[in-house]
């Protein structure tokens, strides 16, 4: 475990203007004018009218009336930590980027998870994409990472991003459903998109349902560009991998996860930082000469394609770490304010069309949820660079500017603030050449929709196959127009005939194939009268692609629940708690009520949940603690519906269980008693050192392999 009392950075702290906890401070109002009663407004006597002239409540309620600011249109839904980036390796031959170029410098970063579609109320625990965005505050200014956990998306141009959100959200008519692509807007939308189904796949798959923030990778989506000292170009992909390895649930557990705890993920996040479980990333790029840009089977221009590792290495380069928690959650997570356009020296765009929407977009909706052109004063995004230019005023401004000078160029003021040149770290553009004709249209390398969606697909392991699958009918199921579903399973015809065929008897539908031209389908378009044709992926599988690559050797952070009663052997469970938290696990005990244990030896253990204020969704492993008494009290009237609930549930999500001594009496009366398969997530006490198979099958996350075995005990 990390030490949860490392000091913030020092800069940062002082310029987000954090506050210490004073016992003499006394209440005041906005003013500093300090108040003698909080409790009761001014009247005319004490059951007489309210007075107009209190203005310490017209104040306060006012404060009060303005105190929501409209929530982000997508991404609204996020959590957010303070870190660190640390460089492990100059990437100085490639980018003039100063944090990026000095082996072991490190950077202060704030970085924010969300979920895209939903509501800032809605659940963590949404079928979704989920937000990857980060703010390195570097010494050459900041610098926003606005990525992804998946490393495409869903359309080419940011002419149809509207039109893809507008799908995606509540439908206009009934506001149904929140937080959900499963309706038929969005498959109308999908289904007349051929470059969306890559997206699709990713969308579909475990990927958009993680364990955790902290177990998922980010990706920048985007091909940008680096830029070195001497103008040398070169194409770039970002690449986040977690140390503790992409994981995910099973979508039969994130529905219950919602009902459970709504807020799973952001609980999870800011419990790991509070216990010095410090989440941790492998920084990685993938770089493409200049002179390359046109060698792959695909355009690196087009953000719903991926390049596979297995062409250009992830050249694993620094460490990301969150290691303190907001002190304001909407101080600091609601009002940070992200853009792909906040570049530094040695960082570019590429022409991207998707990028290029964006660097407009992210000011103009800052500029509507902020109410400021000055959002970037908010303590949360202020650069560690002093700011020097010839803006003034504007709403809510703060930086207080001396003399008379607010133009350039002047003589007044000096002529000062002056510009920057190339060798001080003056930002400069690609001088990149541009001859063409004003065109709308889309690149012909733009064309391929279906080589990656296959490849994608081929990469997955047999229970992700399963679970893709499985999400696909249901979501197609939520449709209503049988046309709609009829498309979709047209399009899934290109990718692999027999996952579009499955879905397609699932959903009542006929495979229809669709041979379809370039860029979208006309929605009254028959389609057999559509027609291009198919590419086959340069790659045939990646096993960077898959999750059961991922890895599979850290038990730190998880929660494992203790489940014990009256009469539980003490020294069973010492033992066993001991070698979890070495390994940085959490442990946490489960009772019949939130009344004391008392164990065999006296040992008193304090339940922090009873079999009926949580689930064994919430855990990632369950131990049934040792001790026949114990286990008989388990097994009471009171106590046994939610016992086995808990046990059956957890076998059905393919975690680890540990039968503990004496509890084969749990052992038989639950699912998990068929042993007609070795499944080694199945430990009892007769186990070969049993202790360590348990904690080998935390780490092991999850028997996905035999999950069709137990959902169908005998």
């Amino acid at each position: 475990m990390k030490d949860p009392k490392t000091p913030p950075n020092e800069k940062v702290d002082q310029l987000q203007n954090h506050t210490t906890d004073n016992a003499d401070q006394k209440l005041t109002t906005n003013q500093g004018l300090k108040i003698n009663n909080n409790q009761d407004s001014l009247k005319a006597e004490e059951r007489g009218p309210s007075l107009l002239e209190d203005f310490i409540l017209r104040e306060k309620i006012t404060h009060f009336d303005h105190e929501r600011i409209p929530e982000r249109i997508v991404h609204a839904r996020g959590s957010g930590a303070h870190g660190t980036f640390k460089l492990n390796k100059s990437l100085k031959e490639f980018t003039k980027a100063k944090f990026l170029s000095e082996e072991g410098k490190e950077t202060p970063v704030f970085v924010r998870f969300s979920t895209v579609a939903g509501s800032a109320g809605s659940t963590d625990l949404a079928r979704d994409v989920r937000g990857f965005a980060i703010k390195f505050y570097t010494e050459e200014g900041n610098y926003d990472l606005v990525g992804n956990n998946i490393p495409v998306f869903f359309i080419q141009d940011a002419m149809k991003f509207p039109d893809l959100v507008h799908a995606v959200k509540p439908e206009p008519d009934n506001a149904i459903p929140q937080a959900a692509s499963a309706h038929d807007t969005f498959w109308d939308f999908i289904s007349l998109m051929p470059e969306s189904m890559h997206m699709i796949m990713w969308a579909m798959s475990d990927r958009a349902i993680p364990r955790s923030f902290r177990m998922m990778e980010g990706f920048g989506v985007h091909t940008f560009k680096f830029i070195n000292d001497e103008g040398a170009v070169h194409f770039v992909k970002f690449h986040f991998k977690p140390k503790l390895g992409v994981h995910s649930v099973a979508w039969d557990e994130a529905t219950k996860i919602s009902g459970k705890d709504s807020d799973f993920h952001r609980r999870d996040l800011w419990e790991a930082i509070d216990n010095g479980a410090f989440p941790e990333w492998d920084f990685g790029v993938q770089i493409i000469p200049e002179e390359d840009e046109h060698k792959f089977d695909f355009d690196l221009l087009d953000p719903t394609k991926l390049i596979p590792e297995e062409e250009v290495p992830v050249q694993m380069v620094g460490t990301l770490t969150l290691n303190r928690n907001p002190d304001n959650f909407f101080a600091e997570t609601e009002q940070i304010a992200f853009h792909p356009g906040h570049l530094v020296p040695g960082i570019d765009f590429t022409n991207d069309p998707l990028l290029q929407g964006r660097l407009f977009s992210y000011t103009d909706t800052q500029l509507s949820r902020l109410g400021s052109p000055n959002f970037h004063e908010i303590p949360i995004n202020r650069s560690l660079n002093e700011v020097h230019n010839n803006q003034r005023d504007g709403h809510m401004r703060q930086q207080i500017v001396k003399g008379k000078v607010s133009y350039e160029p002047n003589s007044i003021g000096g002529g000062c603030p002056f510009q920057a040149m190339m060798k001080d770290g003056g930002f400069s553009s690609h001088n990149e050449r541009i001859d063409g004709k004003k065109i709308r249209a889309r690149s012909e390398s733009f064309v391929d929709h279906y080589s990656q969606a296959k490849l994608f697909f081929n990469s997955q392991s047999a229970p992700e196959k399963q679970h893709l699958q499985n999400a696909l009918i249901f979501e197609l199921s939520k449709v209503t127009i049988p046309a709609i579903r009829e498309r979709v399973v047209g399009q899934l015809a290109f990718i692999n005939k027999d996952l579009a065929a499955t879905v397609a008897k699932k959903v009542g539908v006929k495979v229809v194939e669709l041979k379809q031209p370039n860029g979208s389908i006309p929605a009254d378009a028959d389609p057999a009268t559509l027609q291009s044709p198919e590419k086959e992926p340069s790659t045939k599988s990646s096993e960077a692609l898959s999750m059961a690559n991922t890895v599979k050797d850290k038990i730190e952070s998880r929660i494992i629940g203790f489940i014990m009663e009256n009469g539980v052997k003490a020294a069973d469970v010492k033992s066993l708690q001991s070698k979890l938290e070495a390994k940085g696990a959490v442990v946490q005990v489960i009772a019949g009520s939130l009344a004391p244990v008392k164990a065999d030896d006296g040992t008193v253990f304090e339940p922090k949940h009873s079999l009926t204020s949580t689930a064994s969704v919430c855990f990632d492993a369950l131990y049934l603690c040792s001790g026949k008494q114990s286990s008989d009290n388990l097994l009471n009237e009171d106590n046994k519906p939610g016992t086995l609930l808990f046990v059956n549930e957890a076998y059905k999500h393919c975690k680890a269980i540990y039968f503990g001594n004496e509890t084969d009496e749990i052992f038989k009366a639950s699912h998990v008693n068929d042993k007609k398969h070795d499944d080694p997530a199945i430990i009892t006490s007769d186990n070969k050192d049993s202790d360590a198979a348990f904690i080998k099958a935390i780490a092991n996350h999850r028997v996905w392999e035999f999950e069709k075995e137990r959902n169908n005990p005998a």
